[in-house]
């Protein structure tokens, strides 16, 4: 166990936010220097260890991907004592062998969304001070991601494990040519939240790492029905109880870590990379 208090922040997404997941828990409303974040945080433990679970588009899944304050909802778990953060994501596929009801865990990213603020440090009277250039690469913390993907093979799952994700604003779907211009960027999943949450989590100091579920082919393939909601939501009703059980079995094994070092690097990682900040 680490000599620092582990606390792990989930957020997840619609029907990823079950609190009966936690013992123990309590609702907490909080604000923070970027506004108010999509929910309550609900606090509270899974087998011993503390957590704190977060709805990204509110619990009555209200919130658009544009819309959500990733700024504060972020924040609102750090400011909350979290040291690392379990993510759950559906997502289209943008290759054939990645089918859908399968699972990934994301190595990387390209962002496309247009319209979100990336930083903690905009220049605002309650922000934090300086200009962070934040490196990017790796772009998920990969003893996170290894901790991901050990669970989800101990649970016999299918899983990929790398994947690009391409993010885009949303709330539309793509065009296929959009599509087919992805796949040619190298991009493996496409969804409308992992950009800016992850570059967020990182500058916060945060250890993140996504669960994916690849619930379409998004529109690329010829002779095949487009992306739809109605389909969306059968695939992902139909593997949510998967991705419980990878988290709240990933939970456990993250707090067994000693993750000491790690933390300390992260947070004077983000101090070495900002400018002006004194």
């Amino acid at each position: 166990m680490s000599s620092q208090q582990i606390k792990i922040g989930i957020i997840g997404g619609s029907g990823l936010d079950d609190p009966d997941i936690l013992e123990n828990r309590h609702e907490t409303t909080v604000t923070t220097p970027y506004g108010n974040p999509s929910d309550v945080l609900i606090e509270g433990e899974i087998q011993g260890v503390k957590c704190v679970l977060l709805a990204r588009h509110g619990r009555k899944h209200n919130i658009m991907p544009s819309n959500v304050n990733y700024r504060a909802n972020v924040w609102a778990l750090r400011q909350a004592g979290c040291t690392h953060l379990l993510v759950s994501t559906a997502c289209g596929s943008l290759r054939e062998e990645i089918k859908p009801g399968t699972l990934a865990i994301p190595n990387d990213f390209i962002d496309r969304t247009t319209k979100r603020c990336q930083t903690f440090h905009d220049g605002g009277e309650e922000s934090l001070k300086g200009v962070c250039h934040l490196p990017m690469y790796p772009a998920f913390n990969e003893r996170c991601r290894q901790i991901l993907l050990k669970t989800v093979k101990e649970l016999g799952f299918n899983v990929h494990d790398k994947a690009t994700m391409v993010t885009i604003e949303g709330p539309r779907f793509s065009s296929r040519a959009e599509s087919n211009m992805f796949r040619q960027w190298g991009g493996d999943l496409i969804n409308m939240t992992t950009c800016p949450e992850v570059v967020l989590a990182k500058e916060a100091g945060l250890m993140y790492a996504a669960v994916a579920i690849a619930t379409d082919y998004d529109c690329w393939r010829e002779g095949h029905e487009s992306v739809n909601v109605q389909d969306v939501l059968k695939t992902f009703s139909e593997n949510v109880e998967k991705v419980k059980q990878i988290l709240v079995k990933a939970v456990v094994k993250v707090a067994a870590d000693d993750w000491s070092e790690a933390i300390t690097e992260a947070k004077q990682f983000v101090v070495n990379n900002t400018m002006g900040g004194k």
